[in-house]
């Protein structure tokens, strides 16, 4: 993915969010948009985060591994979790909840999101693979994959070795500890096959995908599973685009094209998997003491 913003730009952008409404304010606004189900409050908070500027490798400032919250400036992934951390956090308080309880409810659940077993510690704990991510999410509980389900879905294996064959983009695996963690989740991860939908039969599954469904564009290239993600969202004309903070327009936006169309246009791009947040995944309380 292209990085559009250098480091300066970033810090300029952190510099100025202090002048503006604490982060707390911020996420009560954007819950107040509401939903009946945690998928379609997502779409309403992510729609509301339009046109926040796209910036990469912003959870990798810090000398050691901490939980980043970063509100203003987004990656698909950072944008995703943002998103799905703060519709959980809607849905496990009451409308009453002051924005000091709903922040704090939110962290939770983003460090539920990001980290394997919820628990931050070290590097290795981030879920960066998205096989990963998907995988640790749905055993706790918050969402589930439901490519299998859909027309045309296919079960394939494919290897990871991204990370640790391009160490350059990951200067934590300089440590010899980290590189062998990340390595031993890389075979665990090839050790399981997976459904995913070719990029030529989307079309066919686009009527049963939902709005606030979470897709993630399976990469084609060898060695990586899942290039990009989004959210589903349902246009005028029908079609399902795909909701995203987008490195090529530089932006969160929902896509001109339909997401069959997007996906075909992409030469990097195989296909999608689906998941769904589950409408009733219970209490923080309950996924942090499974």
């Amino acid at each position: 993915m292209k990085k559009r913003f250098t480091l300066g730009v970033l810090l300029t952008i952190a510099t100025a969010s202090l002048a503006q409404e604490p982060t707390a304010v911020k996420l009560s606004q954007w819950a107040s948009a509401g939903g009946k189900t945690p998928a379609e409050t997502a779409v309403q908070v992510g729609k509301q985060l339009i046109g926040k500027p796209y910036v990469a490798n912003t959870l990798d400032l810090n000398a050691t591994e901490q939980l980043v919250v970063n509100v203003d400036a987004f990656d698909c992934t950072t944008y995703l979790e943002t998103v799905l951390a703060l519709s959980l956090a809607r849905f496990e308080l009451s409308a009453k909840a002051t924005p000091a309880q709903l922040e704090r409810s939110f962290q939770q659940y983003l460090t539920q999101l990001r980290y394997r077993n919820g628990r931050i510690d070290g590097y290795a704990s981030r879920l960066h693979y998205f096989s990963d991510w998907l995988r640790d999410n749905e055993r706790k509980g918050l969402l589930t994959d439901v490519s299998r389900e859909l027309p045309g879905a296919m079960s394939v294996a494919k290897p990871v070795s991204y990370m640790t064959t391009a160490t350059y983009r990951y200067p934590a695996l300089r440590d010899p500890a980290v590189y062998r963690q990340v390595a031993l989740t890389e075979a665990e991860l090839n050790q399981q096959s997976f459904a995913f939908i070719p990029k030529k039969i989307i079309r066919q599954a686009e009527s049963q995908l939902r709005e606030g469904d979470i897709v993630m564009l399976t990469a084609a290239r060898p060695g990586l599973d899942m290039k990009h993600v989004g959210l589903a969202v349902r246009q005028p004309n029908g079609r399902i685009h795909l909701l995203h903070a987008s490195s090529e327009q530089g932006q969160v936006m929902i896509t001109t094209q339909p997401l069959s169309d997007y996906v075909l246009y992409h030469k990097r791009l195989s296909g999608i998997r689906v998941a769904r947040l589950r409408a009733g995944s219970g209490t923080l309380t309950a996924v942090m003491n499974q």
